[in-house]
């Protein structure tokens, strides 16, 4: 597969044959082999991407079939004249290949699947085309956002809740700290999410090797604000400990519990809780495995 960057846009080619045929008649585009950066007037190092890239015998004869023409004057003629139809087909491939979710989300259900279906993508590296134009931030300052999920997650820099489930620019309305704890802070930012936003999923996402976890779990001296985190944390500490497990599962087993109270403390919140008994909205929990990248919705 190849890929053409050109005047904000993206553009995607089903083989290489296509992009050479385009590469001499669009001008000012950026090409893009496996991620790599080809200029599009040098067309012997064009060549030698596909000999290193190409694993078929007949695409490269198609290519090197191709090359004699690049340099002819006459077909360099023939590409500007045709240059707007080539275009405008671009624009039309492109459009359909961008991801976009419907504008309204309403249901739990549906923003979950839309999760699920992005971490998919985010595990198996095929990740969406998304729009990150200026249109698209223009959109978004003169309609306002409508995010379709409302994620509590650590801070954690291995866990980015938009490059996990894959989303774009206005997808999931985000609230961050260490722990995936909430104070009223944090409890006001869900409450304007799902209030004032409407998005109609709550998530609390945690993960695996959590620093704050770790820390209330191994004790010792901390500063006072890190002392107020690992107070949030602490009553899931001592419930895994009373359970008497086992000391290599208490890590696991306090991100957890931890995980589960968090989403309890959201639920008592006036506001969820009505939009809750009115069927608007749903609290669930997840956890991020770092080396899989999978999310795991079992809370």
């Amino acid at each position: 597969m190849a890929f053409c960057m050109y005047d904000s846009g993206i553009y995607e080619f089903d083989n290489l044959k296509k992009l050479s045929g385009y590469c001499k008649i669009i001008p000012n585009s950026v090409y893009l082999l496996n991620n790599k950066q080809i200029n599009p007037r040098g067309i012997v190092a064009m060549k030698k991407a596909l000999i290193k890239l190409t694993s078929t015998a007949v695409a490269l004869t198609v290519f090197l079939s191709f090359l004699p023409g690049c340099s002819s004057s006459s077909q360099q003629k023939e590409s500007a004249k045709d240059s707007s139809t080539v275009e405008s087909s671009l624009v039309t491939k492109t459009a359909s290949n961008v991801y976009k979710r419907a504008e309204t989300v309403a249901t739990a259900v549906e923003a979950k699947q839309l999760l699920v279906e992005g971490n998919k993508r985010f595990v198996e590296a095929a990740f969406a085309i998304k729009d990150e134009s200026e249109t698209k931030r223009k959109e978004l300052a003169t309609k306002g956002q409508k995010p379709f999920a409302v994620i509590v997650s650590c801070s954690d820099s291995r866990v980015p809740p938009e490059l996990v489930f894959d989303q774009a620019l206005g997808d999931i309305f985000i609230i961050r700290d260490a722990g995936n704890v909430v104070d009223p802070v944090a409890l006001g930012s869900v409450e304007y999410g799902v209030e004032h936003l409407h998005a109609p999923l709550i998530v609390v996402l945690g993960h695996e090797k959590c620093g704050a976890v770790k820390a209330t779990v191994d004790g010792g001296e901390v500063t006072e604000n890190i002392g107020a985190i690992i107070n949030k944390i602490k009553p899931a500490f001592l419930k895994v400990k009373d359970s008497g497990a086992a000391k290599e599962d208490l890590y696991k087993n306090c991100e957890d519990e931890n995980i589960k109270n968090t989403m309890d403390e959201i639920k008592k919140s006036p506001v969820v809780k009505k939009l809750m008994e009115e069927g608007k909205v749903s609290v669930v929990g997840a956890k991020y495995h770092i080396e899989s990248g999978e999310v795991t919705f079992d809370y």
